[in-house]
């Protein structure tokens, strides 16, 4: 099983993300795109990492506004793999704007 992370590891983990906040049950990030289907466009991409990394967000999607929070529901908080997770969902925001 994977181990959830600390909340110092948290923080560290947070300083190399683009404005995702969090603690040791969860990360959090908002972002604003262009449009509609640039939002879902983002989606689409977002899955289809998820997909790959079998790690899936929790999306919200309000218009142009996507909110994205990042848990391993299985170990009950942050792991690694919400890191990377997170990571990549930031790549996909950059190409996207």
């Amino acid at each position: 099983m994977v181990e959830v992370l600390t909340a110092e590891a948290v923080r560290d983990g947070l300083a190399g993300l683009d404005d995702w906040t969090g603690d040791p049950s969860g990360l959090l990030r908002t972002v604003e795109l262009r449009d509609f289907p640039g939002a879902i466009g983002v989606v689409n991409q977002v899955a289809a990492v998820a997909e790959e990394l079998d790690h899936h967000p929790d999306i919200d999607i309000r218009w142009r506004s996507l909110t994205f929070r990042c848990s391993t529901h299985s170990a009950g908080g942050v792991t690694h793999r919400d890191l990377d997770l997170a990571r990549r969902i930031d790549e996909i925001i950059r190409s996207a704007r």
